[in-house]
C-alpha cells in the first residue's frame, strides 16, 4: 500500500513568505525571518513533501522567484514541488534546475494545453501536479485561474475529466473559500467527485489542526493533505500533527522525529 503524505505549502510573493486567507495575502517575513522564527529546516523532518508556490499578484518575476529557491532549499531533504507563474517549457526548466522534483501548474492547464502535454512528455507524468483552485458559490463548484481572479466557464466535473486526459501525475485541490480559515477542508462538497477521481489527490485549503488533516487523508482518492498556515503549525505543531496521524493508523512514513515532544 502506498504511503500517505503530509505536505507543507509555502506561499511566496515579491520576496517574502505569506499567510493567505481566501487568497488575500498577508506578509509574514522573508527567508531570514522564516529561518529565525520558524526553525524551518527542523520542521521539514516532520513532512513528506514541500510545495512552494509563487502567489505574487499580476506580473510574476520568474527569475527573482527562482533565484530565491536555492537558499530556501539548502537544508531541505524532502521532495520539493514548485509552481506559480509557469507559462513555458523554459520556466519549468528553470525551476527543475533550481531544485524542483515536481512542478505545479494551474493557469497553464487551460491556457496552453500543448505546453502541458510537452511538459508531460519531457519530464514524465509523475513530475507534474495539476493545481485546481475552486470556490463553492451558488450551489456549484467554480474553477478559478490566475491566482483566483478569473473563473472558467466549465463545470467542475468536466474540468476534472479534462485534467485526467492531460496525463498529469496528481491533482492539488485548493479551496478558496476555506483557504487560511483553519475550519477544515471542503470535504462534503468534494465527496461526490473524490469517489470518481482516479488520479492521486492532494487536499488543500482549510486545515487548522491534526483532526482536519486526519479527516482529509481518510477521504477516498486523497493521497496527501497540505497545510499552508504558518501560525497554526508553528513550533512543534507539525511534528505533533504527524504523531496524531500515525496514532490514528494513517499510513505515513515513520520519519525520525527531530523535535522533543
Amino acid at each position: 500500500m502506498l504511503r500517505k503524505r503530509l505536505i507543507f505549502t509555502l506561499i511566496y510573493s515579491n520576496g517574502n513568505y505569506m499567510l493567505s486567507r481566501n487568497f488575500r495575502l498577508q506578509k509574514v517575513g522573508n527567508l531570514d525571518w522564516l529561518n529565525k522564527h520558524y526553525s524551518f529546516k527542523d520542521i521539514a523532518f516532520s513532512i513528506d513533501e514541500l510545495i512552494v508556490l509563487d502567489a505574487t499578484k499580476k506580473e510574476k518575476d520568474m527569475d527573482e522567484f527562482a533565484s530565491s529557491l536555492p537558499s530556501l532549499l539548502k537544508n531541505i531533504f524532502v521532495p520539493v514541488s514548485i509552481g506559480g507563474g509557469i507559462r513555458s517549457l523554459e520556466d519549468a526548466k528553470v525551476l527543475f534546475e533550481k531544485g524542483a522534483d515536481k512542478i505545479v501548474i494551474n493557469t497553464l492547464l487551460s491556457s496552453d494545453v500543448s505546453t502541458v502535454k510537452e511538459l508531460v512528455l519531457m519530464y514524465g507524468s509523475q513530475s507534474i501536479i495539476a493545481s485546481i483552485d475552486f470556490k463553492f458559490e451558488a450551489n456549484e463548484i467554480i474553477v478559478y485561474i490566475k491566482d483566483g481572479e478569473e473563473k472558467l466557464d466549465i463545470s467542475f466535473g468536466e474540468y476534472l475529466a479534462y485534467i485526467k486526459e492531460l496525463n498529469v501525475g496528481e491533482i492539488y485541490l485548493n479551496s478558496i473559500n476555506k483557504d487560511g480559515t483553519g475550519q477544515g477542508y471542503e470535504i462534503e462538497i468534494l465527496k461526490p467527485y473524490l469517489e470518481n477521481i482516479t488520479l492521486p489527490v492532494i487536499l488543500a485549503g482549510g486545515a487548522g489542526n491534526a483532526k482536519h488533516l486526519i479527516e482529509g487523508i481518510n477521504c477516498k482518492s486523497v493521497d496527501a493533505v497540505a497545510t499552508a498556515n504558518l501560525f497554526n503549525f508553528i513550533a512543534d505543531g507539525l511534528p505533533k500533527a504527524r504523531e496524531e496521524m500515525i496514532k490514528c493508523n494513517i499510513n505515513l512514513a515513520p520519519w525520525e522525529n527531530k523535535w522533543k515532544l
